[in-house]
């Protein structure tokens, strides 16, 4: 029987988000005849940690469904002890890699992966705590329905359960290892009220995320189009398409990626930083592999702590810090294009060698461009006036940090690159069961 991850990382309470999780694996596995895991990683604490253990507890055992939610001390257990399985020379190193102190977005996925190989999954699918599903004519729009018709086939295979394919012909043998639906609703990243206070500022703050050898025309369709997801047009319940998809088609919190993706490269572990969780996804793309992209989106909302005090400075800095981490990642991405299906072995899956190479070269990248950067999110900053202007003053306090974070983010990456295959096997020999809780 197959075997799936269902899950969810979180770091706040968000028990109606784990009813609806349960209800999706509960409808996966009456449509689909699978097994579903449904697996939470939660690092809240005290009061919220409660809550969202409360929401498990009450749920209703279903047939198929195993629900494991683990807290910090859990995962601290498990990770370490794949860590010092695995044979790694400095395994607190890989533990702070797996579950930092600081926020990072990319880790809390990492952490996935490694408990769906334990698991024994053969698919994650990837949701998150600050969403809704999309309803229509009063149903729930599971994005797991047409993720579970083709993630892991053959992309010949997968062709039936589609509504246009768009498939080469001579790509039938290669695998569906990303099924994707994007999002609606507010942009994913929240610097919407920028927009509302100045668009030009807007503007200029979102230019800095794109490539800069692009030329003023495309940096300006790129912010154009940047964080907006789809448009809420007429769901139609069964359009998909099959072909090599654009990176833009693909969203992170709405996306089921086959193990031979995710076992083989983990996401940038950056501490502070949003964005950090897409490595894999590019990788994906840009090897040409064939994907599902459907129209279950989902819908995206903004939690409150974000927007006030200390939570507003700390997602601005998130924000910063993902603007300066592009001029490690482009690089690679832009590579990555260059590479193509070079980036695959006979068997049609990814090469972690080229990759590594890769991140490896931007290590010495001169940091110039994000000294510049910094400059001009203070410009922007400042020009906004208020608590835009405060924020000015704590991204100028903490300048030198960020600056060697954005480099170490990528060493840090390609440490866990080199060791994320023995820590693989080691989660799968492992197993879950010491620590998971199973409903």
């Amino acid at each position: 029987m197959q075997r799936v991850c269902l899950a969810l990382p979180t770091m706040r309470s968000c028990p109606g988000t784990i009813v609806d999780l349960a209800e999706e694996a509960a409808y996966a596995v009456e449509t689909f005849g699978v097994e579903v895991h449904l697996l939470v990683l939660d690092t809240t604490e005290g009061a919220d940690f409660a809550k969202n253990a409360d929401a498990v507890a009450a749920l209703a055992p279903s047939p198929g469904v195993s629900v494991h939610h683990l807290g910090n001390e859990a995962q601290r257990a498990f990770f370490l002890d794949v860590a010092r399985r695995s044979g790694g020379a400095d395994p607190e190193l890989l533990l702070d890699l797996m579950l930092p102190q600081a926020v990072a977005y990319g880790s809390c996925v990492n952490r996935i992966f490694l408990g769906a190989a334990a698991l024994g999954c053969t698919s994650a699918h990837l949701r998150n705590d600050d969403f809704d599903y999309r309803v229509v004519d009063g149903e729930k729009t599971f994005p797991i329905h047409h993720e579970l018709l083709s993630i892991g086939k053959p992309a010949g295979e997968a062709v039936a359960g589609v509504a246009r394919s768009e498939l080469d012909p001579a790509d039938a043998d290669r695998p569906v290892m990303l099924v994707s639906a994007s999002f609606m609703g507010e942009l994913n990243v929240d610097i919407g009220e920028i927009n509302e206070l100045d668009p030009e500022v807007y503007r200029d703050l979102v230019r800095l995320w794109t490539p800069r050898v692009w030329t003023r025309e495309q940096q300006d369709a790129m912010v154009e189009i940047s964080f907006k997801g789809a448009e809420p047009e007429t769901f139609d319940r069964d359009d998909s398409v099959l072909g090599v998809p654009d990176i833009w088609d693909v969203y992170m919190c709405n996306v089921a990626i086959d193990h031979r993706g995710y076992e083989v490269l983990p996401l940038v572990p950056a501490l502070r930083t949003i964005g950090s969780d897409y490595a894999l996804l590019h990788a994906l793309v840009h090897a040409e592999l064939p994907a599902v992209i459907h129209r279950r989106h989902i819908v995206n909302y903004y939690t409150p702590e974000r927007r006030v005090g200390a939570g507003f400075v700390s997602y601005q800095l998130r924000f910063v810090k993902m603007l300066l981490s592009m001029l490690y990642l482009y690089p690679v991405y832009g590579q990555m294009i260059d590479l193509g299906r070079g980036l695959l072995d006979e068997r049609h899956e990814l090469r972690v060698e080229p990759i590594l190479g890769l991140v490896r070269s931007t290590f010495d990248l001169d940091r110039d461009v994000n000294e510049q950067c910094l400059d001009e999110v203070d410009r922007c900053y400042r020009a906004l006036g208020g608590k835009y202007a405060e924020l000015a003053d704590v991204v100028a306090g903490q300048r030198q940090q960020l600056l060697d974070e954005a480099r170490e983010d990528a060493v840090r990456w390609a440490v866990l690159i080199e060791a994320w295959a023995p820590m693989v096997a080691a989660a799968r020999e492992r197993g879950l069961g010491a620590v998971g809780t199973a409903g």
